[in-house]
């Protein structure tokens, strides 16, 4: 959420900076400011009435005692009592509509950011050469089903299109990725977090997604109450979540988390040829990293998580770049994205495997995420930021068709073996 006191003193820089997201929110803008001087109004006459009303029952007292008629007196209160119990009801109507509109609006995008969508992305740095085959490459799809690593036909028998099963070498190989991610991350200082894989609708809210974009998620029917549940489409929604209403003090931040989950997310459309397989699901594994900063830290740690992306992508020996996205393709509540993108033979192009983003003090605020100063006291917004680390339904496709081998065989990254039990290449069973 942003601050309604940027908005008060600079509204039209504020519509500016959006609009270089492509969100042209000048009439929801002129709206809030409407909503905020109406809310401010009513506040002040409901203090006034108040205050009016408390002067007016002392005196009831002292007119009783000295025989005076209280008659209009009483009138009068009960006039001030219904006035401010309708005012009550106007303001919370009034809150209700600018809270809502607050948390429609997306971050503002970082100053550095050129505006614009994906044509506008710029790759910053390119990490080995692509592989030359001396054979004909085949699609992972292919490979996957001739090695008896997924069963595409069956994943969509039990649970439809955009599904798949994991099967024998092919879930050790899912898995063997998981803990080579996890351990990477417990070796860098990061605690380990086991969340809920369905959350409450304030996780959403503050994670940014909500009310917005509550349409596309997987929402979950409570049979014993209204509340809404739904299946996280990451686990940063968890774990943003984490000290939500709390003040931590100084020397708990940074706070670095990762987690495991499955994600789940509602794919709008169709397919593209070139996206059959695992490029695009419904349901996919992923270690996400969350980190809680200081202000004046959230750069550094920015740096230091697009690093941390970078080189589990190395480790697994892959050509991939780095790219800064332009303001339009970064994500509503985030202020700047970088996108760890993976060559993938087949698809002829890159795609993203890991996104790592600033959300500033958006989330923050929206989840009142704070932190106490030390030396002064004083209770500060802390900043928000998440990466995937990694997400494995794009890492697995790239995996087999980089590696693979003439005779249809796919050579195991070096960095994973250990957890295969020093299995090597995986061939045809």
């Amino acid at each position: 959420m942003l601050d309604i006191k940027l908005i008060r003193e600079d509204p039209e820089r504020i519509k500016a900076r959006l609009l270089r997201k492509a969100a042209e929110v000048s009439a929801e803008i002129d709206q809030i400011l409407a909503l905020d001087a109406a809310r401010r109004e009513l506040i002040a006459v409901s203090e006034t009435d108040k205050a009016e009303q408390n002067r007016v029952s002392k005196r009831i007292p002292a007119m009783k005692k000295a025989g005076e008629d209280t008659a209009p007196v009483v009138a009068r209160m009960n006039e001030l009592k219904e006035g401010i119990r309708e005012q009550e009801l106007r303001l919370r109507a009034c809150e209700e509509e600018l809270n809502h509109l607050m948390l429609s609006l997306p971050n503002l995008p970082d100053e550095d950011l050129v505006p614009g969508g994906k044509e506008n992305n710029e790759p910053i740095r390119l990490f080995g050469q692509p592989r030359s085959f001396d054979f004909q490459p085949r699609h992972h799809v292919e490979i996957c089903t001739e090695l008896g690593l997924i069963d595409y036909e069956r994943g969509t028998k039990l649970a439809g299109a955009g599904f798949w099963i994991y099967k024998g070498m092919g879930a050790r190989l899912e898995w063997a990725l998981l803990n080579y991610f996890i351990d990477t991350h417990l070796a860098d200082g990061y605690e380990l977090m086991l969340v809920p894989h369905m959350l409450e609708y304030e996780c959403g809210v503050t994670a940014g997604q909500f009310p917005k974009f509550a349409g596309e998620v997987y929402k979950i029917a409570n049979p014993t109450d209204e509340r809404m549940h739904y299946m996280l489409p990451t686990a940063e929604a968890a774990l943003v979540s984490l000290h939500r209403g709390e003040i931590l003090a100084e020397d708990e931040l940074p706070r670095k988390y990762i987690s495991y989950t499955p994600c789940f997310r509602r794919e709008a459309g169709s397919y593209r040829s070139d996206e059959r397989g695992m490029v695009r699901g419904h349901q996919f594994n992923k270690v996400e990293m969350v980190q809680f900063t200081r202000p004046e830290d959230s750069d550094a740690a920015f740096e230091e998580l697009v690093t941390k992306a970078e080189t589990l992508v190395r480790g697994l020996g892959f050509h991939f770049r780095t790219v800064k996205l332009a303001a339009g393709d970064c994500s509503s509540a985030m202020a700047r994205t970088y996108d760890i993108e993976i060559l993938i033979p087949s698809m002829d192009g890159y795609k993203e495997v890991s996104s790592v983003s600033n959300a500033r003090d958006y989330q923050a605020r929206r989840g009142a995420i704070r932190f106490r100063r030390a030396e002064t006291g004083k209770v500060e917004l802390a900043h928000t930021l998440n990466g995937s680390g990694l997400a494995t339904s794009r890492i697995l496709p790239a995996l087999v068709e980089q590696n693979q081998n003439s005779d249809g065989s796919v050579t195991v990254p070096e960095a994973l073996r250990k957890y295969l039990g020093g299995i090597e290449v995986i061939k045809k069973p």
